[in-house]
């Protein structure tokens, strides 16, 4: 039997056309591609417009299926597969464990990158990627519990000045995809039970909704403000800024109409 191969192939954020010319010929060239949408979705395309720009039919796996199956693994040996996901698919620490586990296997593997929100958020608001501090996803709420630790990475990413991306959980089994006004409220909720001042009634906070799409909408504002915006379809990811500097204050109200306010802060 033939040596196997396994590539990690990122869509991109938004449709088909999304992702590189070199992700779709290498997909062409698969014997089999699978595909998972629980870690992020890809805006405005399924599984019939996947498969029909690749020329052959997608395995869409759920969590389960990649995280305690050895599915992906066992169909890479002796074929060419392809593993894909929307953005990146290094985002997530689950599939470079999948990738660890395919070399010890005695399978190859490759990495064909995709547009991740990592740099396209930044990008859309002006904002400099390298003043990021640590990225926070922040969960649905069950009941009255809100976890702690979301709150603290972004007032430890506020304490040394660095920006902070905040990431809105997703449920896609249930169809659930946790929208900017429920984050803002998860974070003001955090704010009232650790009072640490992350955010107050003057903080400015960014809203990306659908990078990558057609239709995409930054805006900037205070929390009552965002709060009263109605961004659309999700994805929706927030931002919360650390110190600018003036580019980026000037980006942020050009880009985004945050207050003119911070250009002078």
């Amino acid at each position: 039997m033939s040596q196997g191969e396994l590539l990690f192939i990122g869509l991109g954020l938004s449709g088909v056309d999304g992702m590189t010319v070199r992700a779709l010929n290498e997909l062409r060239s698969c014997d089999k591609v699978f595909a998972e949408f629980y870690t992020s979705d890809l805006m405005g395309a399924g599984q019939e417009e996947l498969e029909k720009v690749v020329g052959k039919k997608v395995s869409f796996l759920d969590r389960a299926q990649v995280e305690e199956t050895e599915e992906v693994i066992q169909a890479a040996k002796g074929s060419k597969v392809a593993f894909v996901t929307a953005g990146d698919t290094m985002a997530a620490t689950t599939h470079v464990d999948i990738r660890i586990r395919a070399e010890e296997e005695g399978i190859l593997t490759r990495v064909i990158h995709g547009i991740s929100i990592f740099s396209s958020c930044p990008s859309s608001l002006g904002l400099q990627p390298y003043k990021f501090g640590r990225t926070v996803t922040l969960p649905f709420r069950e009941g009255e519990y809100l976890p702690r630790s979301p709150y603290d990475h972004l007032v430890d990413n506020k304490s040394r000045g660095l920006h902070s991306m905040v990431l809105l959980d997703i449920r896609a089994e249930e169809g659930r995809y946790m929208t900017a006004k429920e984050g803002i409220e998860w974070i003001l909720a955090a704010e009232d039970a650790y009072g640490e001042g992350l955010v107050d009634k003057d903080s400015v906070m960014c809203i990306a909704a659908r990078i990558g799409s057609d239709d995409e909408r930054v805006i900037a504002g205070t929390p009552s403000e965002l709060l009263d915006e109605d961004m659309g379809e999700p994805l929706h990811t927030l931002v919360i800024p650390g110190s600018l500097h003036f580019m980026e204050a000037f980006a942020l109200v050009t880009f985004a109409g945050a207050p003119e306010r911070i250009i002078e802060d």
